[in-house]
């Protein structure tokens, strides 16, 4: 059986998660990191030298670490993958250059929204910071709001964009924050929250 080293409230295990569920391949999970501990520990290095999840490990023992390449991997290798990973040239660079906005774009002004306002102590949060993010956010989310013009989805079809957002997207949406009203990406979610793996993993209290 398929492995996934990580805590469930991890953003980038979320990911992981609802692929599989999406796809019906039976996994395991296995908590590690945050107040886990377990990933400086010498058999966890040997398969992620970054200390980070999740760690993929496949029946066979290959092991995969870093969330994007893991979500490929999978839609590559298992039954039906092709589904949320287009084989059109065209189709699948649409999905990447998502993918790949969410990690250079959209992952650093939210993930210090998150931190602040979740797992940071009251007393102890910097929030002239976190009204900065707030502010690159809704930028950003503005943009993903006109790429939803005429579709619903972000690339098109459901597929590898809207995994990589979709944890960001319900944090922005779960988070105490102030929020412009942009019913394009409000409809995205409500979409996103009608399938079940998204509930499952995704859409559930932050922590």
């Amino acid at each position: 059986m398929i492995t996934v080293w990580g805590r469930a409230s991890s953003v980038n295990v979320m990911k992981v998660l609802w692929l599989l569920d999406e796809l019906a391949i039976p996994f395991q999970r296995v908590d590690a990191g945050g107040v886990f501990g377990r990933t400086r520990d010498a058999d966890y290095a040997a398969m992620n030298p970054n200390a980070t999840v999740p760690t993929l490990v496949m029946p066979h023992g290959y092991t995969l670490w870093e969330s994007h390449a893991i979500l490929r991997y999978l839609c590559r290798t298992q039954p039906g993958g092709n589904a949320c990973y287009p084989e059109a040239p065209e189709a699948r660079a649409d999905a990447e250059r998502w993918m790949d906005w969410t990690l250079a774009s959209i992952n650093e002004p939210m993930r210090v929204i998150f931190w602040t306002l979740v797992r940071t102590p009251e007393a102890e949060r910097d929030m002239p910071a976190a009204a900065r993010a707030r502010d690159a956010a809704e930028r950003l989310w503005r943009i993903a709001d006109a790429q939803l013009a005429g579709r619903d989805f972000i690339a098109g079809e459901f597929g590898l964009a809207d995994i990589a957002l979709g944890g960001f997207l319900h944090r922005w949406f779960a988070l105490p924050i102030e929020r412009a009203a942009l019913p394009r990406l409000e409809g995205w979610y409500q979409r996103l929250l009608e399938r079940p793996a998204y509930r499952a993993h995704v859409a559930v209290p932050l922590s």
